[in-house]
């Protein structure tokens, strides 16, 4: 059954297997005491410092392990902040950061701190004047990821860096999606990442802090870690997680390639094969193992129901799969589709076969949900009405969307139709919808309940 969910999760590498069950006989101590079982634990711990600091590219005395990707954020974060509080409590970060970046930025703004959320483009990239030009005296801290978790698009860290470093603000990168892929950008002064994403053991997380970047550590500290991690050091994942780090930077030059080559194949063949379509996140600047794009008319947890059941595990930033109701932050902030989203993203040692496979499925799978939910397969033939209003209150996506499909047929050209909604994702995909289909999104109303979106009909 192939496994298309490597951004979620990578499966534990080979390498990673192996060093872990070396590691449960031999470094079960603790790395703090001078007997010789606590000395043979510290040369473990010491050496997989080493090997993660390598590929990161710092000191080792500059790197600590946590207990995940998101501690690591949310411990460098608070403790650049409080380190630079004289600086200012200014915090910059992209609109489309991991939502442990902005559950940070929440938490500083609830403590009287200020937050500004650069914007993207269509593609989910920031634009480095844009950055930059958010940048103040009183800025503390800026975050920004080296590549997105959800469509892939590679961030211009070594720009912003530059930028930050001339105004003086240190640059905090999480780089989670990217560290076993690609190399680390420079100019980075904090930088974050999760073992589980490059195919190391779940519950381990690097923070790395430059050597004069302010730090404080926040909260209850002890010696382990520079005091960035209190707590008994998982030395067995710890080393699994180094070598299993090294192992795949050492394979990353050919397996990306490889990988690139099949995601290029998804990128060209998904329009083609399935209408009603949208690709996103950028098509050269991206991670090579990652695609994600959107369907019309679709319910986004019934397409992975549907996918999981004809054998392919892949995940979805759509509203239609989220417990909360709301779109993607990402997909939203980019302006794109978001319904019937997916986002496949593949693991070392995927197959040609298995991506043929995978798109022999998608479309009858697509076709099935579209046809249970009532999608037109049609426009419908134009009637003397010149505006129509449609009652979807209540109803979650893509329905809002199908029924406006249904229906702008029954209004001349220059005619609009009103949707009533109160279903969050509407407010991005029924622009999204008119961008697609070359129709005019006049704008949202208020109304008695949720919201009116009117559409005019162009054609």
């Amino acid at each position: 059954m192939p496994y298309f969910d490597a951004a979620s999760a990578a499966p534990l590498h080979p390498v990673a297997r192996q060093a872990l069950l070396a590691a449960l006989d031999e470094g079960w101590a603790d790395p703090a005491r001078l007997h010789r079982e606590g000395r043979r634990a510290r040369l473990l711990l010491d050496a997989a410092r080493e090997a993660a600091a390598e590929a990161v590219g710092c000191r080792p005395d500059e790197l600590s392990f946590t207990s995940s990707g998101t501690r690591a954020v949310h411990s460098g974060i608070s403790g650049a902040l409080a380190g630079r509080r004289r600086v200012g409590r200014h915090l910059t970060v992209s609109a489309v950061e991991h939502s442990s970046v902005l559950h940070s930025a929440a938490d500083h703004e609830s403590r009287g701190g200020t937050v500004t959320e650069v914007p993207v483009d269509r593609s989910g990239a920031v634009d480095p004047a844009a950055y930059g030009a958010a940048l103040r005296e009183d800025t503390a801290l800026a975050c920004l990821q080296s590549a997105n978790h959800e469509v892939g698009t590679v961030q211009p860290v070594a720009e912003v860096a530059g930028l930050c470093r001339e105004a003086g603000v240190p640059l905090l990168v999480d780089a989670a999606q990217s560290l076993g892929l690609e190399p680390v950008p420079g100019g980075w002064s904090l930088l974050a990442a999760s073992a589980h994403k490059w195919g190391g053991p779940a519950g381990v997380g690097l923070l790395a802090v430059r050597k004069g970047v302010r730090f404080a550590v926040q909260g209850p500290a002890d010696e382990r870690e520079s005091g960035r991690a209190a707590g008994f050091e998982d030395i067995p994942a710890i080393v699994a997680a180094a070598a299993s780090l090294r192992a795949v930077r050492a394979e990353a030059a050919a397996e990306s390639v490889r990988l690139s080559a099949l995601v290029d194949r998804i990128r060209s063949r998904v329009p083609v094969l399935v209408p009603d379509v949208e690709v996103v996140g950028d098509p050269v600047r991206r991670l090579p193992h990652l695609v994600t794009f959107s369907c019309l008319y679709v319910d986004g947890e019934t397409l992975l129901h549907e996918l999981d059941r004809a054998g392919f595990s892949v995940s979805s930033g759509s509203s239609c799969t989220s417990s909360t109701l709301t779109p993607s932050h990402v997909l939203k902030a980019m302006g794109v589709l978001s319904e019937g989203n997916v986002r496949v993203s593949l693991p070392a040692g995927t197959t040609e076969e298995d991506v043929d496979r995978f798109l022999d499925v998608l479309p009858g799978a697509v076709a099935g949900v579209r046809e249970k939910l009532g999608a037109p397969a049609a426009a419908a033939s134009a009637a003397p009405a010149a505006s129509l209003v449609v009652d979807a209150l209540g109803r979650r996506c893509p329905i809002p969307v199908i029924e406006l499909a249904k229906v702008i047929g029954g209004v001349p050209v220059g005619g609009t139709v009103t949707v009533l909604s109160d279903d969050e994702a509407a407010r991005l995909d029924i622009p999204a919808w008119c961008a697609m289909r070359e129709q005019e999104y006049v704008g949202e109303e208020p109304a008695d309940r949720g919201s009116a979106y009117v559409v005019r009909r162009l054609s």
